[in-house]
Protein backbone atom coordinates (compact mmCIF):
# COMPACT_ATOMS: atom_id res chain seq x y z
CA UNK A 1 0.00 0.00 0.00
CA UNK A 2 1.00 3.47 -0.80
CA UNK A 3 2.46 5.68 1.70
CA UNK A 4 0.43 8.60 1.36
CA UNK A 5 2.21 11.11 3.17
CA UNK A 6 4.96 10.95 0.71
CA UNK A 7 2.33 13.01 -1.63
CA UNK A 8 0.91 16.31 -1.63
CA UNK A 9 -2.23 17.06 0.05
CA UNK A 10 -5.16 19.01 -1.95
CA UNK A 11 -7.97 19.98 -0.71
CA UNK A 12 -10.87 20.96 -3.28
CA UNK A 13 -14.22 22.37 -2.80
CA UNK A 14 -18.19 21.92 -4.80
CA UNK A 15 -20.32 24.81 -4.96
CA UNK A 16 -22.40 23.36 -1.94
CA UNK A 17 -20.11 24.99 1.03
CA UNK A 18 -17.00 26.68 -0.45
CA UNK A 19 -17.26 28.77 3.03
CA UNK A 20 -16.12 25.74 5.43
CA UNK A 21 -13.71 24.44 2.59
CA UNK A 22 -11.63 27.87 2.97
CA UNK A 23 -11.74 27.68 6.63
CA UNK A 24 -10.53 24.05 6.49
CA UNK A 25 -7.43 24.93 4.40
CA UNK A 26 -6.47 28.11 6.24
CA UNK A 27 -6.11 25.52 9.48
CA UNK A 28 -4.30 23.01 7.29
CA UNK A 29 -2.48 26.16 5.75
CA UNK A 30 -2.87 24.90 2.46
CA UNK A 31 -4.18 26.18 -0.46
CA UNK A 32 -7.54 25.81 -1.80
CA UNK A 33 -7.36 23.88 -4.90
CA UNK A 34 -8.27 25.60 -8.26
CA UNK A 35 -11.41 23.81 -9.81
CA UNK A 36 -13.53 25.54 -12.37
CA UNK A 37 -17.50 23.98 -11.90
CA UNK A 38 -20.29 25.75 -13.67
CA UNK A 39 -23.05 24.22 -15.77
CA UNK A 40 -23.78 23.88 -19.39
CA UNK A 41 -27.51 25.91 -20.61
CA UNK A 42 -29.46 22.78 -19.43
CA UNK A 43 -28.13 22.65 -16.47
CA UNK A 44 -25.83 20.13 -16.53
CA UNK A 45 -22.68 20.70 -14.38
CA UNK A 46 -18.96 21.33 -16.11
CA UNK A 47 -16.16 21.12 -14.90
CA UNK A 48 -12.46 21.07 -14.90
CA UNK A 49 -9.80 20.69 -12.48
CA UNK A 50 -7.45 23.35 -13.38
CA UNK A 51 -4.04 22.18 -11.85
CA UNK A 52 -2.20 18.80 -11.93
CA UNK A 53 -3.52 16.08 -9.38
CA UNK A 54 -1.29 12.90 -10.28
CA UNK A 55 -0.19 10.96 -7.63
CA UNK A 56 -1.66 13.54 -4.69
CA UNK A 57 -3.75 12.78 -1.91
CA UNK A 58 -6.82 14.60 -2.81
CA UNK A 59 -9.72 15.37 0.01
CA UNK A 60 -13.00 16.36 -1.82
CA UNK A 61 -15.22 19.04 0.42
CA UNK A 62 -19.25 18.82 -0.35
CA UNK A 63 -21.72 18.26 2.14
CA UNK A 64 -24.92 17.02 0.53
CA UNK A 65 -27.38 19.28 1.64
CA UNK A 66 -30.00 21.69 -0.80
CA UNK A 67 -29.76 21.66 -2.96
CA UNK A 68 -29.54 18.39 -2.49
CA UNK A 69 -29.77 16.16 -6.37
CA UNK A 70 -27.20 19.12 -7.35
CA UNK A 71 -24.48 19.09 -5.02
CA UNK A 72 -24.48 15.19 -4.73
CA UNK A 73 -24.37 15.07 -8.37
CA UNK A 74 -21.91 17.87 -8.70
CA UNK A 75 -19.35 15.33 -5.84
CA UNK A 76 -19.83 12.43 -8.06
CA UNK A 77 -18.41 14.33 -11.22
CA UNK A 78 -15.38 15.47 -9.09
CA UNK A 79 -14.30 12.20 -7.41
CA UNK A 80 -14.82 11.11 -11.27
CA UNK A 81 -12.37 13.94 -12.83
CA UNK A 82 -9.80 13.33 -9.64
CA UNK A 83 -9.90 9.34 -10.45
CA UNK A 84 -9.63 10.30 -14.00
CA UNK A 85 -6.53 12.46 -13.27
CA UNK A 86 -4.46 9.58 -11.88
CA UNK A 87 -4.86 11.01 -7.88
CA UNK A 88 -3.24 8.79 -5.67
CA UNK A 89 -6.20 9.04 -3.48
CA UNK A 90 -9.63 10.45 -3.18
CA UNK A 91 -11.25 11.35 0.14
CA UNK A 92 -14.97 12.52 -0.50
CA UNK A 93 -15.57 14.88 2.98
CA UNK A 94 -19.18 14.81 3.61
CA UNK A 95 -19.82 16.98 6.90
CA UNK A 96 -23.42 16.51 6.45
CA UNK A 97 -24.54 13.21 4.09
CA UNK A 98 -27.73 13.67 2.30
CA UNK A 99 -30.54 10.90 1.65
CA UNK A 100 -29.64 9.44 5.40
CA UNK A 101 -33.32 8.68 6.42
CA UNK A 102 -33.99 5.96 4.30
CA UNK A 103 -31.39 3.71 5.80
CA UNK A 104 -33.16 0.87 5.85
CA UNK A 105 -36.84 -1.07 4.72
CA UNK A 106 -38.96 -0.03 7.18
CA UNK A 107 -42.01 -0.47 5.02
CA UNK A 108 -43.25 -2.10 1.79
CA UNK A 109 -41.95 -0.65 -1.75
CA UNK A 110 -39.14 1.82 -0.23
CA UNK A 111 -35.38 2.16 -1.30
CA UNK A 112 -32.61 2.38 0.80
CA UNK A 113 -31.33 5.52 -0.63
CA UNK A 114 -28.52 6.11 2.28
CA UNK A 115 -27.02 2.66 0.61
CA UNK A 116 -27.40 3.87 -2.94
CA UNK A 117 -26.00 6.63 -2.07
CA UNK A 118 -22.60 5.23 -0.97
CA UNK A 119 -22.71 2.88 -3.97
CA UNK A 120 -22.33 6.01 -6.32
CA UNK A 121 -20.10 7.62 -4.59
CA UNK A 122 -17.52 4.63 -4.45
CA UNK A 123 -18.32 3.99 -7.77
CA UNK A 124 -17.34 7.60 -8.94
CA UNK A 125 -14.07 7.22 -7.22
CA UNK A 126 -13.62 7.88 -3.57
CA UNK A 127 -11.30 5.66 -2.05
CA UNK A 128 -12.51 7.04 1.22
CA UNK A 129 -15.01 8.64 3.05
CA UNK A 130 -15.01 11.01 5.76
CA UNK A 131 -18.52 11.71 7.50
CA UNK A 132 -19.70 13.49 10.71
CA UNK A 133 -22.44 12.93 12.70
CA UNK A 134 -24.73 10.37 10.40
CA UNK A 135 -28.33 9.91 10.61
CA UNK A 136 -27.76 6.47 11.54
CA UNK A 137 -24.61 4.37 12.33
CA UNK A 138 -25.37 1.39 9.90
CA UNK A 139 -24.20 3.80 6.98
CA UNK A 140 -21.05 3.04 7.23
CA UNK A 141 -21.56 -0.15 6.88
CA UNK A 142 -23.02 0.53 3.77
CA UNK A 143 -19.59 1.23 2.03
CA UNK A 144 -16.46 -1.66 1.14
CA UNK A 145 -13.99 1.14 1.41
CA UNK A 146 -12.70 2.79 4.65
CA UNK A 147 -15.50 5.35 6.43
CA UNK A 148 -14.17 7.54 9.38
CA UNK A 149 -17.25 9.12 11.15
CA UNK A 150 -16.57 12.00 13.17
CA UNK A 151 -18.84 13.72 15.67
CA UNK A 152 -19.31 17.65 16.38
CA UNK A 153 -19.45 16.50 20.38
CA UNK A 154 -16.15 17.48 20.74
CA UNK A 155 -17.19 20.97 20.00
CA UNK A 156 -21.05 21.22 20.97
CA UNK A 157 -19.87 19.48 25.05
CA UNK A 158 -16.52 22.22 25.17
CA UNK A 159 -19.58 25.11 24.25
CA UNK A 160 -21.98 24.09 27.08
CA UNK A 161 -19.36 23.37 29.91
CA UNK A 162 -18.30 27.30 29.23
CA UNK A 163 -22.12 28.32 30.07
CA UNK A 164 -21.78 26.49 33.30
CA UNK A 165 -25.10 25.34 33.42
CA UNK A 166 -26.40 24.23 36.66
CA UNK A 167 -28.31 21.62 37.16
CA UNK A 168 -28.38 19.54 33.59
CA UNK A 169 -30.25 17.16 31.91
CA UNK A 170 -29.47 15.78 28.59
CA UNK A 171 -32.77 14.89 26.63
CA UNK A 172 -32.96 12.55 23.51
CA UNK A 173 -35.98 14.22 21.27
CA UNK A 174 -37.00 10.13 20.28
CA UNK A 175 -35.48 6.83 21.18
CA UNK A 176 -33.56 6.18 18.43
CA UNK A 177 -31.04 8.92 19.52
CA UNK A 178 -30.71 7.55 22.81
CA UNK A 179 -27.09 6.68 21.99
CA UNK A 180 -26.10 10.38 20.78
CA UNK A 181 -27.75 11.77 23.71
CA UNK A 182 -25.98 9.23 26.27
CA UNK A 183 -22.67 10.23 25.01
CA UNK A 184 -23.09 14.12 25.06
CA UNK A 185 -24.83 13.33 28.62
CA UNK A 186 -21.57 11.04 29.91
CA UNK A 187 -19.73 14.25 28.80
CA UNK A 188 -21.16 16.24 30.89
CA UNK A 189 -22.31 14.36 33.09
CA UNK A 190 -25.28 14.33 33.78
CA UNK A 191 -28.92 12.43 33.86
CA UNK A 192 -30.39 11.08 30.54
CA UNK A 193 -34.28 11.63 29.72
CA UNK A 194 -35.79 10.74 26.73
CA UNK A 195 -38.92 11.80 24.88
CA UNK A 196 -41.40 9.15 23.43
CA UNK A 197 -43.35 10.89 20.71
CA UNK A 198 -46.14 9.88 18.61
CA UNK A 199 -45.60 10.42 14.36
CA UNK A 200 -49.46 11.15 13.57
CA UNK A 201 -48.30 11.73 9.64
CA UNK A 202 -44.95 12.51 7.77
CA UNK A 203 -44.91 16.38 8.75
CA UNK A 204 -46.70 16.62 12.54
CA UNK A 205 -45.36 15.35 15.32
CA UNK A 206 -47.05 14.98 18.82
CA UNK A 207 -45.29 14.43 21.92
CA UNK A 208 -46.54 11.85 24.31
CA UNK A 209 -44.40 11.21 27.32
CA UNK A 210 -40.84 12.15 28.95
CA UNK A 211 -38.50 9.49 30.29
CA UNK A 212 -36.59 10.65 33.42
CA UNK A 213 -36.77 13.27 36.01
CA UNK A 214 -36.65 17.07 34.22
CA UNK A 215 -38.31 18.73 37.09
CA UNK A 216 -36.60 21.61 38.02
CA UNK A 217 -33.37 21.13 35.54
CA UNK A 218 -31.90 22.57 32.46
CA UNK A 219 -32.37 20.55 29.65
CA UNK A 220 -30.41 20.30 26.87
CA UNK A 221 -31.60 18.30 23.68
CA UNK A 222 -29.23 16.63 21.58
CA UNK A 223 -29.93 15.69 17.96
CA UNK A 224 -28.09 15.05 14.61
CA UNK A 225 -30.33 17.17 12.64
CA UNK A 226 -32.91 19.70 12.95
CA UNK A 227 -34.97 19.96 9.79
CA UNK A 228 -39.14 21.34 10.30
CA UNK A 229 -38.37 22.24 13.63
CA UNK A 230 -41.53 20.22 14.33
CA UNK A 231 -39.94 18.14 16.55
CA UNK A 232 -37.72 20.09 18.35
CA UNK A 233 -40.23 23.21 19.60
CA UNK A 234 -43.11 19.89 20.43
CA UNK A 235 -40.13 18.59 22.42
CA UNK A 236 -38.80 22.02 24.22
CA UNK A 237 -42.74 22.27 25.46
CA UNK A 238 -43.24 18.94 26.26
CA UNK A 239 -40.23 19.65 29.09
CA UNK A 240 -41.91 22.56 30.24
CA UNK A 241 -45.13 21.16 30.80
CA UNK A 242 -43.09 18.31 33.25
CA UNK A 243 -41.30 21.10 35.12
CA UNK A 244 -38.10 22.12 33.42
CA UNK A 245 -36.99 25.17 34.24
CA UNK A 246 -35.53 26.33 30.89
CA UNK A 247 -34.73 24.15 27.13
CA UNK A 248 -31.12 24.55 25.00
CA UNK A 249 -30.99 22.47 22.33
CA UNK A 250 -28.00 21.39 19.84
CA UNK A 251 -27.65 19.86 16.66
CA UNK A 252 -24.81 19.05 14.11
CA UNK A 253 -26.92 19.79 10.95
CA UNK A 254 -28.86 22.51 10.89
CA UNK A 255 -31.34 21.64 7.48
CA UNK A 256 -33.73 24.20 8.91
CA UNK A 257 -36.03 23.70 6.00
CA UNK A 258 -39.92 25.19 5.62
CA UNK A 259 -40.50 27.73 8.49
CA UNK A 260 -37.99 26.17 10.98
CA UNK A 261 -36.34 29.34 12.15
CA UNK A 262 -39.31 30.83 11.91
CA UNK A 263 -40.77 28.19 14.97
CA UNK A 264 -37.25 28.33 16.50
CA UNK A 265 -37.87 31.89 17.17
CA UNK A 266 -41.05 32.09 18.51
CA UNK A 267 -40.83 28.44 20.58
CA UNK A 268 -39.87 28.60 24.17
CA UNK A 269 -36.26 27.97 23.63
CA UNK A 270 -33.34 29.53 25.16
CA UNK A 271 -31.38 28.67 22.37
CA UNK A 272 -30.33 26.55 19.80
CA UNK A 273 -26.71 25.47 18.80
CA UNK A 274 -25.80 24.14 15.12
CA UNK A 275 -22.19 23.79 13.68
CA UNK A 276 -21.31 25.37 10.00
CA UNK A 277 -21.45 21.63 8.51
CA UNK A 278 -23.90 22.75 5.92
CA UNK A 279 -24.15 26.59 5.18
CA UNK A 280 -26.66 28.74 7.45
CA UNK A 281 -28.94 31.13 5.63
CA UNK A 282 -28.48 34.88 6.78
CA UNK A 283 -31.89 34.31 8.06
CA UNK A 284 -30.86 31.58 10.45
CA UNK A 285 -27.98 33.45 11.22
CA UNK A 286 -29.67 36.51 12.39
CA UNK A 287 -32.19 34.64 14.64
CA UNK A 288 -31.42 35.40 18.08
CA UNK A 289 -32.05 32.03 19.72
CA UNK A 290 -29.36 30.43 16.89
CA UNK A 291 -25.69 29.97 17.53
CA UNK A 292 -23.62 28.68 14.29
CA UNK A 293 -20.29 26.81 15.84
CA UNK A 294 -17.32 26.01 13.27
CA UNK A 295 -16.20 22.68 12.91
CA UNK A 296 -13.69 23.78 10.60
CA UNK A 297 -10.79 22.69 12.90
CA UNK A 298 -12.09 19.07 13.81
CA UNK A 299 -12.43 18.68 9.70
CA UNK A 300 -9.39 20.03 9.59
CA UNK A 301 -7.37 17.82 12.26
CA UNK A 302 -9.13 14.90 11.04
CA UNK A 303 -7.71 15.05 7.48
CA UNK A 304 -4.33 15.89 8.63
CA UNK A 305 -4.67 12.52 10.52
CA UNK A 306 -5.80 10.93 7.83
CA UNK A 307 -3.16 12.06 5.04
CA UNK A 308 -0.41 11.36 7.67
CA UNK A 309 -1.82 8.23 8.75
CA UNK A 310 -2.08 8.73 12.43
CA UNK A 311 -5.62 7.68 14.39
CA UNK A 312 -8.66 10.11 14.07
CA UNK A 313 -10.25 8.54 17.00
CA UNK A 314 -7.90 9.76 18.92
CA UNK A 315 -10.24 13.13 18.43
CA UNK A 316 -13.00 11.39 20.37
CA UNK A 317 -11.16 10.39 23.38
Amino acid sequence: MADHRLHSLKVFSGNAHPELAKEICSYLKVPLGKAHIDRFPDGEVRLQILENVRGTDVFVIQPTCRPVNDNLVELLILLDAFRRASADRITAVMPFYGYARQDRKDRPRVPISAKLVADLLTSAGANRILAMDLHAGQIQGYFNIPVDHLYATPVTVDYFRKLKLSNVAVVSPDPGGVERARAFAKRLDAPLAIIDKRREDAHTVEVMNVIGRVEGKTCLIVDDMIDTGGTLVHSAQALLNNGARQVYACCTHGVFADEAIQKIAASPLTQLIATNSIPISEEGKACKKIRVLSVAKLLATAIRSIHEETSVSKLFI
